[in-house]
């Protein structure tokens, strides 16, 4: 993102560096691995406020507010343009924009019902399913092997706290659409210039969402504080870790950044546990370990 940096490093002074200036001069000295791990823990920062949000709002009227959030910054930043559009830019753009808009909503009603690190870990599933069709190698079996371990040992077989076969359906939803946004975004790269595809579809998603976020959200939705938190998980969410992402591709191996987004699901469990007091037992750890060394390996066997 560059929208932030300007060529003239003084203010209109003449005096103090602009603060564009200095944000990208920070990001040029962490290392893109940092880069990314950073964009994580952001994700997973705005996932783990996100769900504070569920005490006062539905997941869905919190939905709103982040994809609503994320729309305003990046179409500020990215405006999209309209015309000269075909159709099937169309069709690629508003279906990328309504894939957005459930994944979204069925991790959040996931999270509603599961633990952080299990609901990533089950919708990592997606990522990972397109990571070992693409690659088409025997050992890609050992890596959907430990996947189904990793599902099997988190499904509520038991008595297992926290877990519903409920929040594992919506959760297996998001995986599925976050499979097709990878795909829709990769389409979507090939037909809208730079970044204003993601932005057309964060519009798109919170024009989808906007009646079911609203009518369950109703006058608390005009609450400024849960309004600027809701900003906030926006910023963190979709903003912060897309920038901190496209800037580190740009300056590592594509094979490299999948295996650092391995350990997503990890650290979905981390903040799970700092920020929400989200206890995992050793059976519900083994399984997210399963989940992040599938896709770990099947990332290295399709290098």
């Amino acid at each position: 993102m560059t929208a932030f940096a300007y060529d003239d490093p003084l203010d209109r002074g003449g005096r103090l560096p602009r603060a564009g200036s200095l944000l990208r001069g920070a990001a040029d000295s962490i290392p893109p691995s940092g880069l990314v791990l950073l964009g994580i823990f952001s994700v997973q920062l705005g996932a783990g406020f996100a769900k504070e949000l569920f005490a006062a709002l539905p997941p869905s009227a919190v939905v709103f507010l982040r994809i609503a959030a994320g729309a305003l910054i990046m179409g500020a930043v990215a405006r999209p343009r309209l015309r000269g559009l075909a159709w099937r830019d169309w069709a690629v753009g508003l279906a990328f924009g309504v894939t957005l808009a459930v994944m979204n909503l069925t991790f959040y009603e996931a999270l509603a019902r599961l633990p952080m690190g299990v609901a990533v870990a089950i919708e990592f599933l997606g990522p990972l399913g397109v990571a070992v069709a693409a690659s088409r190698r025997r050992i890609d079996l050992l890596w959907v092997g430990l996947a189904a371990a990793g599902v099997v040992l988190l499904a509520p077989w038991g008595q297992s706290a926290g877990v519903s076969w409920a929040g594992i359906g919506f959760a297996l939803v998001a995986g599925a659409c976050w499979a097709a946004y990878i795909l829709l975004s990769a389409a979507a790269g090939g037909r809208f210039p730079g970044t204003t595809g993601l932005s057309f579809a964060m519009i798109v998603s919170a024009v989808v969402i906007a009646p079911v976020g609203v009518t369950t959200g109703g006058a608390d939705l005009l609450q400024p504080e849960l309004v600027l938190i809701g900003l906030g998980v926006g910023l963190l969410s979709s903003v912060i870790p897309y920038s901190l992402e496209l800037k580190a591709l740009r300056r590592m191996p594509k094979h490299v950044f999948g295996i650092l987004m391995s350990v997503e699901p990890a650290a979905a469990a981390l903040i799970g546990v700092l920020l929400l007091g989200e206890i995992l037992n050793v059976q519900q750890w083994a399984a997210v370990l399963c989940i992040v060394a599938a896709s770990f390996g099947s990332t290295r066997a399709g290098r």
